[in-house]
């Protein structure tokens, strides 16, 4: 008897739409960091280029292949053709605090970026053996908690940290920004098909490019395009490839105390943020393992890190968009492919100086509205309220980052102004700093207990609870840092909480019949 079995497509069009959305978000989050190793660290070409960017785009081929391989496995096994590769590539959040908490302060305090450098080696090589640890753990977490709570904090990332930064780009140059995002939004959302099938983002870009650089041939300059800038970025082509880079990452062991207090906060992050995701994917008809996917993330992010690379891989928010879109497994494999390309060969400058960025804006503002809608479809709908609640401590820290910016940019802080004059303006810098703190954390905890209490699961609430008021103790969420006592009246609250709702769950007497209707019905 002959077994047939399932080959599943390995592109198809809808890779195309996929492609451009994804490895357009990849090429940007290359740009971002190519800029702050080159202006914020003042590291030599010779590392950025020739070191730092090669192992950075090994580190992401071997991972975009991995889910493609994965996505594979899984369209064969089910006999789906619809299944869609989870995205990955270099974490964005941690892009940032590697470089501002981590590499910056010891570049700055020894005089040497390459101290800085190794330092961020060390960083990643903790995280990645958290990650590799924490992949078994993961899945337990994933099946006690509510969906309104990972969808819920996964929300509150994706509105805040995702969507309002292209969104305020894109108005900051309208004329570009809004009519690409309007190129998008016809297709993704209102289906329409472009001339010969082009992808809608191929679309956007090449309108982009036409009114950046129609006006700047009229003299007008939307986008910031120039020919000096384009003539210029020549200059770093050349081709390298990654070399290990053991002997750095052992010598910022020195660093090793600085290093640990953001490494198993960041670690916890990691965790909570992949299991968000791998919930995204299934919520969207796509299952995998998360065990796997953490541990993937770890062995890859290892590889980069003893070849050089300071950043750490994960697996993206928005598998619901690229699937929305029509991506499938091509998708992934080919933005692997194209990393490698942009980080061996040295052309990340050249595509910025014909890109204009505002184009790519409104991509990530779509992938933000899809995932912030997907928390409310996705889940009960008396789970609303929970949803809501998992964003806040989003957008307080959202809010908390743009304050610290402006303060900064000022020469002065919230701490040399005062809470007492901020608060008399009606800025509680204070609570925005202890709500936002530990955000993902804070919101899944908030989330889940929301959702346990509207389902009248009072004890698990109970249990959520008790767990926040540990984290909050030792300084994972509500706290800027880690260590003993970090905002104990915010762990006693949460330690009252969890008393007062296990009795409710040990004395049911004391509650209702029925709970009270959470969500209006439409009006009829």
């Amino acid at each position: 008897m002959t077994t047939i079995t399932h080959r599943p497509v390995l592109w198809t069009p809808g890779d195309w739409n996929a492609f451009f959305g994804f490895g357009t978000n990849i090429l940007v989050n290359m740009l971002v960091l190519t800029g702050l190793l080159r202006f914020v660290l003042k590291m030599p070409d010779a590392i950025v280029f020739g070191r730092i960017l090669p192992a950075l785009g090994l580190m992401m081929c071997l991972s975009t292949l991995y889910y493609a391989w994965l996505a594979y496995r899984l369209a064969e096994k089910t006999g789906r053709s619809d299944v869609c590769a989870l995205p990955s590539g270099v974490s964005v959040p941690h892009m940032f605090v590697v470089t501002f908490v981590i590499m910056l302060p010891i570049a700055v305090s020894t005089g040497d970026p390459i101290k800085g450098w190794e330092a961020g080696l060390v960083w990643v090589f903790f995280q990645s053996f958290i990650l590799m640890i924490g992949g078994f753990i993961a899945p337990y977490i994933r099946r006690i908690t509510p969906r309104a709570a990972l969808l819920g904090t996964l929300a509150g990332v994706s509105i805040t940290f995702i969507a309002m930064r292209p969104a305020l780009e894109m108005y900051m140059t309208p004329v570009i920004g809004v009519v690409c995002f309007a190129v998008i939004m016809v297709s993704w959302f209102g289906g329409v098909r472009y001339p010969k099938g082009i992808p809608a983002g191929l679309v956007a870009i090449a309108v982009g490019m036409v009114i950046a650089w129609g006006s700047t041939l009229f003299g007008i300059g939307i986008g910031g395009m120039s020919l000096e800038k384009l003539s210029g970025a020549f200059a770093s082509f050349g081709f390298s490839v990654p070399v290990p880079a053991v002997g750095h990452v052992f010598s910022g062991f020195e660093f090793l105390g600085i290093i640990l207090v953001t490494a198993i906060p960041f670690g916890i992050y990691d965790l909570v943020e992949a299991m968000d995701n791998v919930e995204s994917a299934e919520a969207a008809g796509d299952a995998y393992p998360t065990t796997r996917v953490l541990t993937a993330d770890g062995v890859v992010s290892l590889i980069g890190c003893l070849m050089g690379n300071p950043f750490i891989n994960a697996v993206y928010i928005g598998h619901p968009g690229w699937k929305a879109m029509g991506g499938r497994i091509g998708y992934s494999a080919a933005t692997g492919l194209m990393v490698i390309v942009l980080s061996w060969f040295g052309i990340i400058a050249l595509l910025l100086s014909l890109v204009p960025v505002v184009a790519i804006s409104p991509i990530l503002l779509y992938i933000g509205m899809l995932i912030g809608a997907q928390a409310f479809q996705e889940t009960p709908r008396s789970h609303a309220p929970a949803v809501v609640l998992a964003l806040t401590p989003h957008l307080a820290a959202w809010c908390k980052t743009l304050m610290d910016g402006a303060l900064t940019a000022a020469g002065t802080s919230a701490a040399a102004i005062g809470f007492d004059k901020l608060g008399q303006v009606g800025v509680l810098y204070h609570g925005l700093e202890v709500l936002g703190g530990g955000a993902i954390l804070a919101g899944l905890v908030l989330g889940a207990i929301a959702a346990c209490v509207i389902d009248r699961q009072f004890t698990k609430a109970s249990a959520f609870a008790a767990a926040g008021a540990a984290l909050t103790f030792f300084g994972f969420m509500h706290g800027e840092s880690v260590g003993i006592a970090v905002t104990p009246s915010v762990a006693l609250a949460y330690a009252i909480v969890a008393g007062f709702l296990f009795a409710l769950g040990r004395y049911p007497a004391m509650v209702v019949e029925a709970p009270p209707r959470m969500v209006a019905e439409p009006a009829e």
